[in-house]
């Protein structure tokens, strides 16, 4: 199987992953925010530099389908960074056998 082949199957299930089960997920703190915060342990918690983005809290601002929305482009540009990254490794590996 080639590489192109192999990248375009898993970004569409990548994708198709991220779209649909990301529906599914709860909206409720996870177990180790929910502890902290009945232990009085996030008293000093502050947001993050990048609360405020667009792609905050694994969403985006604005869309009521935001969450998958934001999974699938976050896996786009993921694969398009991996593709880059294994053709550039292949091409120095050819260059260093010439």
């Amino acid at each position: 199987m080639s590489i192109k082949k192999f990248m375009t199957i898993g970004l569409l299930v990548s994708a198709a992953i991220a779209g649909v089960v990301s529906y599914f997920a709860s909206s409720n703190p996870d177990g180790l925010e929910k502890v902290s915060n009945e232990k009085g342990l996030d008293i000093n918690v502050t947001d993050s530099a990048v609360s405020g983005s667009i792609f905050a809290d694994y969403g985006i601002t604005g869309f009521e389908y935001g969450t998958g929305l934001a999974g699938i482009i976050g896996i786009l540009i993921t694969g398009l960074i991996g593709y880059g990254l294994v053709k550039w490794v292949s091409n120095s590996s050819e260059n260093q056998k010439r």
